[in-house]
């Protein structure tokens, strides 16, 4: 059993929180109870999620994707007041890390994706560090990568490009990062791999020949959380498991 205030600013520490700019709020965005002994890890503060804490007794939920984004509604009101509604209820604490856990170079969703898949990673740069430039341990066409990013993620990825084209240095950045898509190809890189597509990303890919994979926004992000969790397994001997959903996006 920990402390939430310890828990919170070990996190803090290590996820260098204070140095991003973000979309949402870091750290605590729901209060619960003081004393933890249970966390609850999963991508997103989706009702499901919540009420799964709730069933096994959790005293956090650790999230990715969190709540009180900059572009919600203010008001607390049909889904939000159910949510929050179930964490008051249960007094579970709502803990989310968004940029700052898919920037860290240990648990950040950028680098368990890359451990997950066997890349090696040569750099970070962009935005915030967000963009990551490596290379596949050895060559293989577009379609043969493609089929391994599925049999790994459990989802079928959508690709733009050549599938005979073969791959050797690649760029990634988890989740809804197919905006620094130009930057990427402008490294020079063969392909890159994100989270989501929109309609633009098809054309480029064909204009710049870097071959362009949206392999799933909840997909990609499956592990950072899990990884973030372990380590507070065991710094504080907390309980942990992880809840998830089949979230197609």
């Amino acid at each position: 059993m920990a402390q939430r205030r310890e828990i919170l600013a070990w996190c803090d520490e290590n996820l260098q929180t204070a140095q991003f700019q973000d979309y949402a709020p870091n750290g605590l965005q729901v209060e619960g109870r003081e004393e933890i002994s249970k966390v609850v890890a999963a991508v997103s503060a989706s009702l499901a999620a919540i009420e799964y804490a709730a069933a096994i007794g959790a005293d956090m939920l650790l999230v990715h994707h969190g709540m009180f984004w900059k572009n919600e509604p203010v008001t607390i009101t049909g889904w939000k007041q159910r949510r929050i509604a179930t964490l008051l209820q249960h007094q579970i604490n709502l803990v989310g890390y968004h940029l700052p856990l898919d920037a860290h170079p240990e648990w950040g969703n950028n680098a368990q994706l890359a451990r997950k898949m066997g890349w090696q990673l040569k750099r970070q740069t962009g935005e915030q560090n967000l963009l990551n430039i490596g290379c596949l341990s050895e060559s293989q066409s577009l379609a043969v990568l493609g089929a391994h990013l599925a049999a790994e993620l459990e989802r079928e990825p959508i690709i733009a490009g050549d599938m005979s084209k073969p791959i050797k240095t690649l760029a990634w950045c988890t989740g809804g990062a197919q905006g620094f898509f130009t930057q990427a190809a402008a490294e020079g890189v063969d392909a890159y791999v994100t989270g989501e597509i929109s309609e633009p990303q098809y054309h480029l890919a064909h204009e710049t020949g870097v071959a362009f994979i949206s392999a799933g926004h909840h997909a990609t992000e499956r592990y950072g959380v899990q990884a973030l969790a372990e380590a507070m397994k065991c710094q504080f001997g907390l309980e942990i498991y992880f809840f998830d959903e089949q979230n197609p996006a």
